[in-house]
């Protein structure tokens, strides 16, 4: 019942994420600097809220020192750049591009483990790796240019990932103490906005206002939802469900908002698209033959694995 439960938070939450260029086509007429001020802004309030209501202001204070303000002051610039570029892409026309930047994220998460964490991989998944690399360069072989918008979104994000593995907070704390620490400069910037003559809050109807303030609920919503997922269940099926969101996302890009989507691009992801599939498969053969009974000296060293993992899942 409980890995029921968590199972379909994951799945809101990644529906949630998948379906947010509809949101974003909503805001389109709001630049795209505003759209993450407010976002930053609301979702900040939001969060405090959350952590007000549910007695959990004081712990989080007592964790804040100055290491992990530096280490997530780079974390919210890395999520700020993420989120700016993303709103701006999916109005500017390029949701498949988008999608294709969070297609590639977990390959390029496997690498950056590789050259930051000396972590191993098998040779199946340097395959994967690989195939997700080739399939970049066709598509900039066949577009005469890379496609920045992709990679700036994978490898902000995997970065991003990579910098909150140095940290102990969890998901709400680590996203309010972003949020807060970009709160100041938002607001500055939407009241310098405001100023200028050039601020779209309180200047272009009541639903337009509605949809900026509610951006803070659904920054804060799914991320709770996924925190409370990854408590419930297995994170190899989490791994399986994270595609739900950039699928939702193609998906729109192609057949709501008629994107184009040419043959030669429909190769170049479809390499990808291997690649996600070679390493989804060898995962789950990996855990499988793993799981089997082994010889004692086999059992000992999985044991002693096993527990080298536990501080890391702990800081969840």
């Amino acid at each position: 019942m409980k890995a029921n439960k968590g199972a379909w938070y994951a799945v809101g939450a990644y529906v949630t994420w998948g379906l947010l260029p509809v949101y974003w086509k909503w805001l389109r007429h709001v630049p795209a600097p505003q759209v993450l001020g407010h976002r930053i802004v609301w979702s900040f309030l939001c969060l405090c809220a959350v952590l007000w209501l549910t007695r959990r202001w004081k712990p989080f204070v007592r964790m804040l020192n100055r290491r992990v303000l530096a280490v997530y002051l780079v974390a919210a610039t890395l999520i700020g750049i993420n989120w700016l570029v993303y709103v701006w892409a999916v109005n500017a026309g390029f949701i498949v591009e988008t999608s294709l930047g969070y297609f590639i994220n977990p390959l390029l998460s496997v690498a950056l483990g590789v050259l930051f964490f000396r972590e191993r991989l098998r040779p199946w998944q340097w395959a994967a790796v690989g195939l997700a690399g080739v399939g970049v360069f066709y598509l900039t072989f066949v577009y005469g240019s890379l496609p920045w918008i992709a990679l700036i979104l994978a490898s902000s994000f995997g970065v991003y990932g990579l910098v909150k593995k140095t940290t102990s907070l969890d998901s709400l704390y680590g996203l309010t103490l972003e949020t807060g620490i970009l709160f100041v400069p938002a607001l500055a910037y939407l009241a310098f906005a405001d100023a200028r003559g050039q601020g779209m809050f309180l200047h272009a109807g009541a639903l337009s206002d509605l949809l900026l303030v509610s951006a803070g609920p659904l920054t804060a919503v799914p991320l709770l939802m996924f925190a409370s997922a990854a408590r419930r269940i297995p994170l190899s099926l989490i791994g399986v469900l994270q595609y739900i969101a950039p699928t939702l996302q193609f998906l729109l890009g192609v057949l709501v908002y008629g994107e184009s989507f040419p043959l030669a691009r429909l190769v170049g992801f479809s390499v990808v698209w291997l690649a996600l599939l070679v390493f989804a498969v060898e995962g789950f053969v990996h855990r499988s033959t793993a799981g089997r009974p082994s010889s004692p000296r086999g059992l000992c060293s999985r044991a002693k694995a096993a527990r080298s993992i536990v501080p890391a899942e702990r800081k969840g």
